[in-house]
C-alpha cells in the first residue's frame, strides 16, 4: 500500500510540473531566470512554512508522556540531519533548475526540453550501478520503453545539439544526483521541512545571483504573477513536497520512471495552452509507450529482503 501511495504522489509531481514547463516558458516572457527562480523558490517555501509551523508549535500532549531523558539530544540531532540534508538538496536544486531554465531559454521546442530533462530516467540507474545500487532486469526494459516514448514523442526534428541542449543534459545529471541525494535524506525524516529548506536555499542561490547579473523589476515581476504563482505554489510547495514524501517508498530508479511522465504532460499542456503546438501520430504513440513503461515498473517486485529500502519502516 505505501509503494502506491508513494507512486500516486510522484505521479501528481510529474503533472504539476508537465505543466510548469509552459509556466516557466511564458514567465520569461518578462523575468530574466534567476529572478524567475528566485520568487517561485520564495513563494515555495512561505506555501509550506505555515504547516511547520502547525505542526512543531502545537503542543503534543500524547507524546510528552513517553518522552526520555535522552530524547532531547536524539532530536537535536534528528533536526540537525533534515536541516543539512534539505540544504544540501537545495544547491542540487538551484544548480539544476537554473540549468534547465537557461535550457528552456535558449530552446525554442518545450517538447525538446522535456526530453533531454527526463534523461534521468535513464542516468539515475546508470549512476545507482556506480554506488553499488542493484537494478532488476526488467526495470531495464522500463526504461527502455520509458525512453523509446519519450524520444517518439518529444525528438521532431533532427537531433543538432546546441546551447539549450547541452544545458538541458547537464541538468538531466544533476537532477538524477538531486533524486539520489533525496533517497539518503528523506526516509525517517520530515520531508515537508527538507522541502522547504531547499527551496529556501535554492531562492538565496537565485537572487543573489538575480542581484549580480539581472535588473531588478518590480512591474515585470507582477506581469509574470500567474507563471510565477503557479510554478511556486504548486510545482514548488506540492510537486517538491510530493517527490520528497513518495520516494520514501518507491526506489529511485522506479521514483524517475514515474517523473519523468512530466514530459508527456509538458506536450499535452503546451498543446493545450500555447499556440502553434499539435500532437502528431508519432506523438501519441510515444505517450502510450512511454505510459506502458511507467505501469509496467509498478509491478515489478521489490529487491531481495536484504536490499529492501531503509527507509520502509518510517
Amino acid at each position: 500500500m505505501k509503494k502506491w501511495f508513494g507512486s500516486g504522489m510522484l505521479l501528481l509531481a510529474a503533472i504539476i510540473w508537465g505543466v510548469a514547463f509552459v509556466a516557466q516558458s511564458v514567465g520569461m516572457d518578462y523575468v530574466g531566470p534567476f529572478t524567475f527562480n528566485y520568487a517561485r523558490y520564495f513563494i515555495g517555501a512561505l506555501v509550506l512554512l505555515p504547516f511547520i509551523l502547525i505542526k512543531y508549535t502545537i503542543p503534543k500532549k500524547n507524546r510528552e508522556a513517553g518522552k526520555t531523558a535522552t530524547e532531547p539530544e536524539h532530536k537535536k540531532k534528528h533536526v540537525l540531519y533534515t536541516i543539512t540534508g534539505g540544504a544540501l538538496c537545495g544547491v542540487l536544486l538551484f544548480v539544476a533548475s537554473m540549468l534547465q531554465q537557461f535550457g528552456i531559454l535558449y530552446s525554442e521546442i518545450v517538447g525538446k526540453a522535456g526530453f533531454l530533462t527526463a534523461l534521468y530516467i535513464i542516468l539515475v540507474p546508470v549512476l545507482g550501478l556506480l554506488f553499488g545500487k542493484k537494478v532488476k532486469a526488467l526495470i531495464w526494459v522500463c526504461v527502455g520503453l520509458a525512453a523509446t516514448g519519450l524520444y517518439l514523442l518529444c525528438m521532431t526534428e533532427g537531433f543538432i545539439p546546441e546551447l539549450g541542449d547541452i544545458l538541458l543534459l547537464l541538468c538531466a545529471l544533476v537532477f538524477s544526483f538531486h533524486i539520489m541525494l533525496i533517497d539518503k535524506v528523506s526516509p525517517g525524516h520530515d520531508g515537508v521541512v527538507i522541502s522547504c529548506v531547499q527551496f529556501a536555499v535554492a531562492g538565496v542561490l537565485c537572487f543573489i545571483c538575480a542581484m549580480i547579473w539581472e535588473k531588478w523589476d518590480f512591474n515585470a515581476l507582477l506581469q509574470a504573477y500567474i507563471p510565477i504563482l503557479y510554478t511556486g505554489a504548486l510545482s514548488c510547495g506540492i510537486g517538491y513536497t510530493f517527490q520528497i514524501l513518495g520516494q520514501k517508498h518507491v526506489e529511485p530508479t522506479r521514483a524517475s520512471l514515474i517523473l519523468c511522465l512530466e514530459s508527456v504532460v509538458s506536450v499535452l499542456a503546451g498543446w493545450l495552452l500555447l499556440p502553434n503546438q499539435e500532437l502528431s501520430l508519432r506523438e501519441i504513440l510515444g505517450c502510450v509507450i512511454m505510459f506502458a513503461g511507467i505501469v509496467l515498473a509498478q509491478f515489478v517486485r521489490k529487491e531481495e529482503a536484504g536490499e529492501e529500502r531503509k527507509g520502509t519502516e518510517a
